[in-house]
């Protein structure tokens, strides 16, 4: 029950918020708030979702997945739920501190997916609770509108994605076969030439990256950034296996493209030693691998002593977009924000791209509401990472 102090409290914030044309915000600062369950939902094509629901009436939404593991994801944040049922989700530094550090066996994909799914969906209630953007409880805004990147493997994509409203692409490498470990001449100029169409496509003043996807040993990775560098790429993402920095380093120093990783690094702890050997200067912190926004921000911070930009990871839903969105918003040294949802038939207002751009969101918390009507057809997947194996010899291959 709400106290007669607290009421009268209440009253008096709501009128000088009228006074101002403020918005109320909905929970007093000092009432009570506890969190009571914890639900997670499969959602085609691949995604985990994540509601934390609390006794004030307040949801936070999160994403805590590792792709091809969702049920192993789902059954992590099941084990935490003991932990913060009961307990104030305001508290999000603290309650991220406590998951991670009491776990022993700290990081990995597995539990840090869903350490990151918990903190985007407790920056969530936080932020409706106080009636306020994520981004302005990470110190305001220092942007009014954020860039965002789309996928494209063809020009006939790009020129129909121009049309749409991006003006940045990212694409893979082009191939007939699975990498060798050693590549022909004939290899190289085939995903050259096939990089300088999209080059074409998007014109001088598009923005066009290329993702090799760790899939390429160094050896032929060093001879395709050189066939690219006349087409001048905004930058080769994970041009190795991403989790060898040295090799990333030497790479790095051999060409004058920024070299881009971090979709499979995990915490500040693992992008400090990107920075100190200088293995990338665009980082890809995935908010739903790398530790959520509370980790995410300080990894930008960082980055930002180093002279590196934020490029944030994002092939998975329209919560993860939610959350890069407002580290984007938040952070000095951002470059561009990869999507592949705008959260058409999930969110009742998807994301809309002009002049490739999103504006900046301005609605509590992380600024989305799911459309649950849509999406009663789409719960439920068995989505598996592909098994690759080489045509000549039938050995494993990278995918």
């Amino acid at each position: 029950m709400t106290s007669r102090r607290s009421a009268i409290a209440g009253a008096f914030a709501s009128l000088a918020a009228a006074g101002s044309g403020v918005a109320a915000p909905p929970i007093n600062p000092k009432e009570r708030i506890r969190v009571t369950r914890l639900e997670t939902f499969l959602v085609k094509p691949r995604w985990l979702f994540l509601k934390i629901h609390t006794d004030a009436g307040i949801t936070g939404l999160g994403e805590p997945i590792t792709e091809g593991r969702a049920l192993t994801c789902a059954t992590a944040v099941k084990e935490i739920e003991p932990y913060l049922v009961g307990k104030d989700p305001r508290q999000v530094v603290h309650h991220w501190q406590a998951i991670y550090r009491h776990a022993f066996y700290r990081g990995g994909p597995i539990l840090t997916s869903a350490l990151s799914g918990i903190d985007q969906a407790l920056w969530d209630i936080k932020g409706k609770a106080l009636g306020v953007p994520v981004y302005e409880l990470l110190g305001g805004p220092t942007r009014n509108r954020i860039r965002v990147y789309a996928h494209a493997t063809r020009p006939d994509e790009i020129v129909q994605l121009m049309k749409n409203g991006f003006t940045a692409f990212k694409t893979s490498v082009a191939k007939r076969r699975p990498m060798r470990y050693i590549e022909t001449p004939a290899a190289v100029q085939y995903a050259a030439e096939n990089f300088a169409e999209l080059r074409r496509a998007a014109g001088p003043e598009g923005d066009l990256a290329i993702d090799f996807h760790g899939a390429i040993s160094p050896a032929t990775a060093k001879l395709l950034i050189k066939a690219l560098e006349p087409y001048q790429p905004m930058f080769i993402e994970e041009p190795c296996q991403a989790q060898n920095h040295d090799v990333m380093a030497e790479i790095a120093r051999g060409t004058h493209l920024p070299i881009a990783t971090g979709e499979r690094v995990f915490t500040k702890w693992g992008f400090r030693e990107v920075l100190e050997k200088q293995a990338a200067t665009v980082l890809q912190p995935d908010l739903c691998h790398a530790g959520g926004i509370t980790e995410v921000r300080l990894i930008a911070g960082m980055a930002e002593a180093y002279y590196a930009t934020i490029a944030p990871h994002n092939p998975l839903g329209p919560i993860s977009l939610a959350a890069g969105l407002q580290i984007a918003a938040s952070i000095p040294n951002f470059l561009c924000q990869e999507q592949v949802s705008l959260g058409e038939g999930y969110l009742k207002n998807p994301f809309t791209v002009r002049e490739g751009f999103v504006d900046l969101p301005t609605a509590p918390g992380l600024g989305i509401e799911l459309d649950e009507e849509a999406l009663a057809g789409k719960i439920h997947h068995d989505w598996r990472n592909p098994e690759s194996y080489d045509a000549d010899d039938g050995s494993v291959v990278d995918w």
